[in-house]
């Protein structure tokens, strides 16, 4: 017997930049300031900051939002950074030349920088008024934006709002 797995649906976007020339540390600087904000702010926090880390950090954000919004039809308003990390990627060796025909190792670091988007508009709970009156029959909530409520008496409806 084959049993088909049911694939949740995935409200994350993640975008991975690999083999930026630049260390990791000065990656995890920047990183650490944007984790867990709006995007909008993000963007913001990435233009206004001195750092030559921003600007490839900025374009991995444009990336995932852009991704989000042509994939999965998310709204740009309701993304937040939920996880941002840095891990070192492979060190490109140079050598240059010296004086008396020696050499000088050059050590170029890179690193690899994961951005991951989530939309917030799916895990908004609604108030506890509308929780307490769902519990109570009053109201039937299809979506958050629709509420119908009920005449618990004479089962009709007495109001839509949409």
């Amino acid at each position: 017997m084959i049993r088909k797995r049911k694939k949740k649906a995935s409200r994350e976007v993640y975008t991975l930049g690999q083999h930026i020339h630049m260390s990791a540390h000065k990656a995890r600087r920047v990183i650490d300031q944007i984790r867990g904000h709006s995007y909008e702010k993000t963007l913001l926090i990435l233009e206004l900051m001195p750092y030559r880390a921003c600007y490839p950090i900025f374009k991995l954000v444009y990336s995932a939002a852009a991704n989000a919004n042509h994939n999965k039809g998310f709204n740009e308003a309701n993304l937040v950074i939920s996880k941002a990390e840095v891990n070192e990627g492979t060190t490109v060796k140079k050598s240059k030349p010296r004086a008396r025909g020696r050499s000088f190792p050059i050590k170029r670091s890179t690193c690899h920088i994961t951005i991951v988007l989530k939309d917030i508009s799916f895990y908004e709970e609604p108030p506890r008024y509308l929780i307490s009156l769902k519990k109570r029959g009053w109201i039937n909530k299809t979506k958050y934006t629709d509420l119908t409520c009920y005449d618990i008496y004479r089962s009709r409806r007495l109001w839509d709002k949409k």
